[in-house]
Order: C-alpha cells, then structure tokens, then sequence
C-alpha cells in the first residue's frame, strides 16, 4: 500500500510516517508544498529508522507528487490549509483514493485549548468539500498524540476511532491504523460523527499540559 502524508515534514505526519515505516512494509511517501523540504525530511526519518536497523524506503515530494503516486492520503496539514491542500493536489486524485484527516481546529487563551470548528462543521468535513466527487474521506488519528508516535521508544497503547461514509475505505483505514503495532481501530460511524472525536483532542491537551506524566495521553475505551 502506498500512503502519501501531505504536510509529512509536521508532528502528527512525522510519527505517522515513523510508525508506519517502522511497523509495516507499506510505501511511505512524505509531502510539502515545497519537495526539497519533503526529500530533506523523508532522507532524516530514514536515516532514524536505519539507526534501528530498518531499512525501509522513506520518499519526499512535492504534494500533487505525492497523492499522485499513493493509494491513501493522510492530510496532516494544519486545518486552515486543508482546503487549499485539497484544491492543489486534486488533479492527481480519484475513486480509487482514499483521504483521510487526522486534524482538528483548535484555539488557545490563557485557559487552554478549546475545540474551535470551522463553519462547515468538522475538517474531515472541510475536505470533503473540497475534494473531488466521489473520493472518500475518512476521520482519523485525531486523539493520538503525535510525540507519542514519533516516538519509537514509546509503546503505544491507544484506540483510533474512524468515521467516514464510504464503508470500505473506513475499513481500509482502520486496517492501516492496526497495522502500527498497539493501536486499535474502532467504527465510530459515519463521517458526520467525527466531530465528536475531533472535540475530545482539545481536553486531552489540556489534561497533558495540566498533569505530570501524562504527555503522551492517548484513549482507550474498555
């Protein structure tokens, strides 16, 4: 399977990248709107994995490069430039893709994070609009948190819930999220339900930032 992440070079696109590089044999392709940085940053977490003995191919491009040669897209670009995201790398997409959105909006006061969506409801939901017909879009990686991933010392113990409309690419989707080792996927419906998920990530930040230990809080249904 070849999984683009769009905006690789940032936290949740590093730790994906890293996990998926590190725990399976899919192809790993990293995008940036800018393909030297992308190259730059594929060529680093290669040569972080080869320091563990693993020789997995980690490549950079610039964005429509990097959709145009993958099956999955991961659009782990901040929520304000995934529509233009979308837009860009359209030309290279179709039915046989799959998009999936592991952000959320958020805003900061002295307080903390607060869950700020944008007006069409969910970024998930964002990407839906902007992507073209009849490509699916899948909610997930939302509450993980990205040091956590990117950090291959740590053993992650979390859940994953994936939304989305389109049966077989959620399925797809929560394949992929199991095939990182200690991660679970679990159907949380469809893509109208992603806000939920989406509001939970602000509280889990704030309960990071507030208790000792607790950086790399994740969830866990039981």
């Amino acid at each position: 399977m070849e999984i683009a992440l769009l905006g690789g070079t940032g936290d949740i696109g590093e730790g994906l990248a890293l996990r998926w590089a590190h725990d399976t044999d899919h192809t790993v392709l990293i995008g940036f709107r800018k393909p030297e940085k992308a190259v730059s940053k594929a060529d680093a977490y290669q040569t972080q994995l080869a320091e563990r003995g693993i020789g997995q191919t980690v490549t950079g491009y610039g964005n429509e490069e990097a959709a145009n040669r993958a099956d999955v897209i991961v659009v782990s670009v901040p929520p304000l430039y995934v529509a233009d995201t979308i837009k860009t790398v359209s030309p290279a997409l179709d039915e046989d893709n799959v998009l999936v959105s592991p952000a959320v909006q958020m805003s900061r006061d002295a307080a903390g994070f607060h869950y700020n969506p944008p007006e069409e409801g969910t970024v998930a939901e964002v990407i839906a609009a902007a992507a073209p017909e009849g490509v699916p879009v899948v909610g997930a990686f939302q509450n993980i948190a990205a040091g956590a991933l990117s950090n291959l010392d740590n053993e992650l113990a979390a859940d994953i819930v994936v939304t989305g409309d389109d049966d077989e690419a959620k399925t797809l989707v929560q394949s992929l999220a199991e095939d990182i080792e200690g991660l679970r996927a679990l159907d949380g419906g469809p893509l109208a339900n992603t806000g939920i998920v989406e509001s939970i990530t602000p509280l889990l930040i704030n309960l990071a930032m507030n208790n000792e230990g607790m950086h790399n809080l994740g969830v866990r249904f039981q």
